[in-house]
């Protein structure tokens, strides 16, 4: 009377320390997209507002055009002063740069460096 017993195999998964594990370090990640993507949509701003003040003929015309573009899109890390503008043949060429830095805990910060130019 020996009857056949099928053994289970091994349960396989995730187990809930490692399920925690992964949800915290996810959720670290996400609050550091959310206070990465800010600076990312002014960074989208800022080249907006470079592109328009191109269309200027001297540099303190450049200037103006950008910070007045700059106020209407809240630009705030960089200002028209900051601006490095040049002639390409007839053609004016303005470029930028500038950093970001986010505070992530601690002593630990994240950093972001942005630079562009008009078309």
């Amino acid at each position: 009377m020996h009857r056949n017993l099928r053994l289970r195999p091994g349960q396989a998964g995730i187990s809930f320390i490692g399920l925690l594990f992964v949800v915290g370090v996810l959720a670290c990640l996400g609050v550091l997209a959310a206070q990465a993507f800010p600076t990312v949509v002014e960074y989208q701003a800022t080249l907006k507002a470079v592109q328009k003040a191109s269309a200027g003929n001297t540099v303190t015309e450049v200037r103006q055009i950008f910070d007045k573009a700059a106020q209407i899109d809240d630009i705030n890390s960089i200002s028209g002063k900051d601006l490095d503008i040049s002639k390409d043949g007839d053609r004016v060429v303005v470029k930028f740069a500038y950093k970001r830095e986010i505070h992530m805990f601690g002593p630990a910060y994240l950093l972001l460096k942005y630079a562009g130019q008009s078309k």
